[in-house]
């Protein structure tokens, strides 16, 4: 029996009525109704399947609900329908926990109303226009806006009690990172809960992918999160690509799975420096800030850009490879290989790091799973996903993906699933480069039927990334959503940092970096 018949099987033995949907390319579907949303979450939850994502959509008067749920290697996508002029649905956040910002996002952008959402409160709404205003909705007004007022009357959550205070940071920070803010309540110098506030600088990615061909929209995909442009436009091209039925010349997967390699090491190596800096051993990021800065200017040398942006196209990629590169590119791999080697010694057992990592920071598998953890920082608590191994794609079919998973849940062990996946992406690198297969780089996409959909699913290096897309009559994009996995990785940070001293925040922050900009669509 197949997972969706499965599903379907337990959710009719409740009373939930189901029938198949084809929609969306490549994925087996449920149509529920509104009201049985919230419940067949339930059903889900209790056989186990994890929450990957929801989104809504709009079209001939209906609002559409979607939601991602996975088992394994396996997906299924529910979807149930309400009428515009009330869109209401019961709410999954009361047995997925996942679900909370991201049915808040919906309810902001497009008015969905959750009859039983547990949080009224706005999440990317902001100040920046009226409660009763979504631009997503069709029959939103167009407004102009002007200098948004600044969002200090958010209802934070407060704790009381006899020595407990609170502590904002943000959402303006010392260095260059983006605006979020983060609101800590302590006892002393131990966390009692944090909250935060995102999405300052709304993007309106959604609103601007409308109307864009397919080129357009995978140039807007990779500035979704500047670190992982690679991982976006894949997930894009990848949702475009099934939707049309089109076929990627197998060097162009290839070459794909090398630029995912190359975001993932650069990432890891920059973040693994950082994590060390945050405790006071300047001497890693010294190291792994030159070995990035090298990386980064191969990037723009070979592929025409640093963070890898523009170059993955519709149907391929935009940049092969001669001899001479593959050559100078295997050599690097060398390079960063014997590079690596003594400081990850180093990092993995020097005394004054392992006092201030381990321990530090520790995020339980019972609270990564709730969550939907995956990437490094689900790694790290036992969720051992990895969409290379579990759901592979071209080029991952054909390749062997070692899983790197410890279950200590600190700060130390997402060092160490970061320094095991670096090894794993040079081993992989080798490996295209020397079996990459001859041929084009690039086809065609085939011209869409109307309303074709289509949803990417990409291992990016923060984990699980995915994409829908909606094609309109003309061809052009009616609906795009991206899911980055910081969804998920932001409200592990408020699990994680409890009982931990507040001076130990950047450490932790920065062990799961979560992207502000890919939840500030």
């Amino acid at each position: 029996m197949s997972a969706k018949q499965d599903l379907g099987t337990q959710l009719h033995q409740v009373g939930i009525n189901t029938r198949s949907y084809s929609g969306v390319a490549n994925l087996p579907a449920l149509i529920i109704s509104a009201a049985d949303w919230g419940p067949a979450a339930a059903v889900a939850k209790a056989q186990d399947w994890r929450w990957a994502g929801s989104w809504a959509d709009t079209d001939a008067g209906r609002m559409h609900l979607y939601a991602l749920l996975a088992q394994g290697g396996e997906y299924l996508l529910l979807t149930a329908q309400a009428p515009l002029e009330r869109p209401e649905f019961t709410s999954h956040t009361p047995h997925y926990p996942a679900a909370d910002r991201l049915e808040r996002h919906a309810r902001d952008l497009f008015g969905v109303i959750y009859s039983d959402h547990p949080d009224g409160r706005r999440w990317t709404r902001h100040q920046a226009w009226p409660q009763d205003w979504h631009p997503l909705h069709p029959a939103a007004e167009v407004r102009t806006q002007g200098r948004t007022a600044a969002d200090s009357s958010y209802p934070f959550i407060t704790l009381r009690g006899d020595g407990v205070f609170e502590i904002p940071v943000g959402p303006v920070h010392a260095g260059i990172i983006e605006p979020g803010h983060f609101r800590f309540h302590a006892a002393g110098e131990t966390v009692l809960r944090l909250e935060e506030r995102l999405g300052y600088t709304h993007k309106g990615i959604e609103a601007l992918a409308v109307g864009r061909n397919p080129a357009g929209l995978l140039h807007l995909a990779a500035r979704v999160s500047g670190d992982s442009a690679v991982t976006h436009a894949w997930a894009a091209s990848q949702a475009m690509e099934r939707a049309v039925g089109a076929t990627v010349p197998p060097r162009a997967l290839a070459l794909r799975g090398l630029l995912a390699e190359r975001e993932r090491v650069a990432n890891h190596i920059g973040d693994i420096g950082a994590i060390c800096n945050d405790v006071g051993f300047a001497f890693a990021q010294v190291q792994t800030s030159r070995l990035r800065e090298r990386w980064q200017r191969r990037n723009r040398e070979i592929f025409g850009h640093r963070l890898l942006m523009d170059s993955v196209v519709p149907g391929g990629v935009a940049h092969d490879l001669n001899t001479t590169q593959i050559t100078t590119l295997r050599a690097d791999h060398a390079t960063l290989r014997q590079a690596v080697e003594p400081l990850f010694d180093i990092f993995d057992d020097h005394p004054s790091l392992e006092d201030r990592l381990v321990t530090t920071g520790h995020l339980s598998a019972e609270d990564a799973g709730a969550l939907g953890c995956t990437g490094y920082v689900g790694k790290a608590s036992g969720q051992a996903l990895d969409l290379r191994h579990d759901a592979p794609y071209a080029p991952y079919h054909e390749l062997l993906i070692n899983v790197p998973v410890q279950s200590e849940g600190d700060v130390a062990a997402r060092v160490r699933v970061r320094m095991a996946e670096v090894h794993m992406s040079l081993d992989l690198m080798d490996h295209l480069l020397r079996t990459l297969p001859v041929g084009d780089i690039h086809a065609p996409l085939p011209n869409p039927p109307a309303a074709a959909c289509g949803l990417g699913l990409i291992e990016g290096w923060r984990g699980e990334t995915l994409a829908f897309v909606r094609f309109d009559a003309s061809g052009c994009i009616a609906r795009y959503f991206p899911r980055d996995a910081s969804w998920f990785i932001w409200p592990a940070l408020e699990r994680l940092i409890h009982g931990n001293i507040v001076a130990d925040f950047p450490v932790c922050n920065k062990s799961v970096n979560g992207s502000y900009a890919g939840v500030d669509l």
